[in-house]
């Protein structure tokens, strides 16, 4: 599997530019791969915590439309019988 690459800038205060080539030298690797997998690991990161966030919206919305919930008490009590012999069901949705 071919894949292009693309060649980027990036200017960087002279403190940051030195932690990195120390970083490189001890970890024995280029200080282009390090920022390569700082900004992948970032990417990934930041992509989570966004599908969370917008996950997180639509749950609001449908609970601004439609008024259903469970109380942190019920989910509470179902989660608290997670592996126990009396395992409860999912609490239902309710307005």
């Amino acid at each position: 599997m071919a894949t292009t690459t693309h060649t980027v800038s990036i200017k960087l205060r002279p403190d940051t530019r030195s932690r990195l080539q120390h970083l490189a030298e001890a970890r024995r690797r280029s200080a282009h791969w390090i920022m390569r997998e700082a900004i992948e690991e970032y990417l990934e990161r930041e992509e989570r915590k966004e599908a969370f966030r917008q996950a997180t919206m639509e749950a609001w919305e449908e609970y601004q439309s439609t008024g259903l919930h469970a109380t942190a008490e019920e989910v509470d009590a179902w989660m608290a019988s997670w592996g126990t012999e009396q395992e409860l069901p999912a609490p239902q949705c309710h307005k």
